[in-house]
């Protein structure tokens, strides 16, 4: 402390020490330039940057190898040295594409698949996380698939149980130390990191991955598709959403929104179509909301456009190819391939999407509008973007432009603060708009939302189920009304195959998504032709609807057809009438 004082003291006391510095242009000498130059050439023959990092090569890699990347872990040791592994898939479409995607990877690396629960090595559960009831499901098999391995031979490879997807991604913890049921964890964007933690789990460790990230979308990851009638698929086109309704658990297990390249998308739907496939559904959490930007000419600054009387929680977003783009470059592929899309946001349909899905034969007449609500109070507070108005006025631009167009719908009951006269709403906005199909839930609360943090759970268990039933019997009854209206009408329908309920029957779907039911036999090659040929998965036929419920369609099947012909046989087709009652199906249409 004494010397630091006396430092003190010598600086305040002699201010004569602080003189001002002024600063001189140095002139080098030729000696100088000489050494300069000496130091410049040995500096440019000695060691560079990479000479001090091993392993690094001068070819630029992809963002998805280096987060993958581990040099402490050798690719051989990531094998699967043909383990045999058996997948699971519950929830939505989307985690049907995430299993194709998660096999993909896992077959690159010597992994087999089975079809035997008995026979596996390693269980994935591709999981949901978006109600409580889907979750306790997966609690429930956990315990059976625990119980399962415990009994396992100690002679064989002990199984290993992992969890994929949402659920993986909101329930880190307790999936992890629960009773230890779980020996992997990947989130929705980690399935790349699949056999690093296989390779982990084999160790005898708990492993997990639950990043998310903001710009995979595996586009360079091609989906191994396992339809099960060998002619449908599913294609991811984006991942994750922005739009953050206040009731929505997506956001927070999906993360932000990031879409494929165009030519990515193309590529995995020209090999579809080479494999004879001939449904495509294009898949994403808010999937019309599509903006590719890998391309610098196509961001520039136009702002994406809204369906009239919408808005977001987000600012709008500027540059790239679109959904109408999209949608109009794979409706190009095959002309004989039916394009479907699934799910889409009601704030993302305007005019030119509207105006492409009427044009194209092969896109179809069928358009997923989820309301949610049909009030414009309850809509608020779902942060949903629109109004019961604004909803109303976009159903009937859609008719206006697409007379022939089916609607399905989601619709949740007993949000937080809704009234008796909300849930009266609701009811009568199904009335107004007549759907096909729908899908309809009680609300429940998921920890992370808007609506966790803002709002209270305040609809008793009981109204919430009671209005549900109500919403049933009322869409029910639409339901039945619309399809009734189909009756005597002739449909292309692309056969599934066999009935679930008889062998003497087959099944399909219109292009309106309605499931047709007939009778397995013969039918005409071609309109007005005698040659006769049996009716397989995967053809097109033209069916002569006979009779309706709220949810199938039941007809007589009168020739094979196409996309391109289906318009033109059905002007020369005989008229035909039912003359006797066909029995119609239960129907069930809340999840």
């Amino acid at each position: 402390m004494k010397q630091l004082r006396n430092l003190s003291s010598a600086l305040f006391s002699f201010p004569q020490m602080w003189l001002p510095f002024r600063c001189s242009r140095v002139r080098l000498c030729c000696n100088s330039n000489e050494r300069r130059q000496t130091l410049k050439t040995k500096m440019s023959s000695g060691p560079s940057f990479h000479d001090f990092i091993r392993g690094v090569t001068s070819e630029k890699k992809s963002a998805a190898d280096s987060e993958y990347q581990h040099q402490y872990l050798p690719d051989d040791l990531e094998m699967g040295n043909s383990r045999k592994v058996y997948f699971e898939t519950y929830g939505c479409q989307m985690n049907v594409n995430d299993t194709e995607i998660a096999w993909s990877i896992l077959h690159d690396k010597g992994y087999q698949r089975t079809t035997q629960l008995n026979e596996a090595d390693v269980v994935l559960l591709v999981t949901c996380s978006i109600r409580e009831k889907a979750e306790q499901t997966i609690w429930n098999r956990l315990q059976q698939l625990t119980a399962m391995k415990k009994k396992r031979l100690k002679s064989r490879t002990p199984m290993k149980i992992g969890i994929l997807g949402c659920m993986a991604e909101r329930l880190k913890t307790e999936l992890l130390e629960r009773e230890k049921l779980v020996d992997v964890l990947a989130g929705p964007d980690a399935y790349r990191d699949l056999p690093r933690l296989l390779t982990v789990a084999e160790g005898g460790q708990q492993a997990s991955n639950l990043l998310l990230s903001l710009e995979e979308t595996y586009a360079d990851v091609m989906p191994v598709h396992r339809s099960p009638q060998g002619h449908s698929a599913f294609v991811s086109i984006m991942r994750g959403c922005d739009n953050m309704c206040s009731y929505c658990i997506v956001p927070f297990t999906r993360g932000r929104e990031r879409s494929r390249p165009v030519s990515s998308v193309l590529q995995e739907v020209r090999m579809l179509s080479d494999q004879a496939m001939k449904e495509v559904t294009l898949l994403g959490q808010n999937v019309n909301s599509y903006r590719d930007t890998s391309e610098e000419q196509f961001c520039g600054a136009i702002p994406t456009k809204l369906s009239r009387g919408f808005k977001t929680v987000y600012r709008a977003k500027q540059g790239g190819l679109r959904f109408s783009d999209l949608l109009d470059r794979i409706s190009q592929v095959d002309p004989d391939m039916r394009i479907r899309f699934t799910s889409p946001h009601p704030k993302d349909f305007p005019d030119e999407v509207l105006h492409l899905i009427a044009e194209r034969g092969n896109i179809c007449k069928q358009i997923h509008l989820p309301a949610q609500s049909g009030s414009t109070q309850v809509l608020n507070a779902m942060r949903r973007g629109y109004t019961r108005e604004a909803y109303l006025e976009l159903v009937r631009n859609i008719r206006s432009i697409i007379p022939e167009v089916s609607l399905s719908s989601d619709f949740i009951s007993g949000f937080c603060g809704e009234t008796e006269e909300d849930h009266q709403q609701t009811l009568s906005l199904i009335r107004e708009v007549g759907y096909n199909i729908g899908f309809l839930f009680a609300y429940s609360m998921r920890k992370k939302t808007h609506a966790f943090h803002s709002l209270q759970d305040d609809v008793p268990v009981a109204v919430k189920q009671h209005r549900l039933e109500e919403c049933i019997s009322v869409f029910r009854q639409e339901a039945a009304r619309v399809n009734a209206a189909l009756v005597g009408s002739t449909q292309l329908v692309l056969v599934e195959g066999e009935s679930k309920r008889s062998a003497k029957e087959l099944c399909g779907r219109t292009d309106g998504n309605m499931r047709v039911i007939f009778p397995r036999e013969d039918v005409a090659v071609r309109s007005a032709e005698s040659d006769t040929a049996a009716v397989s998965a995967g053809d097109y036929v033209l069916v002569k609807i006979l009779s309706s419920s709220s949810q199938s369609l039941r007809g007589q099947a009168l020739c094979h057809s196409s996309l391109g012909s289906s318009f033109m046989q059905a002007q020369h087709l005989p008229r035909y009438r039912c003359d006797e009652h066909l029995a119609t199906e239960p129907t069930v249409i809340a999840t």
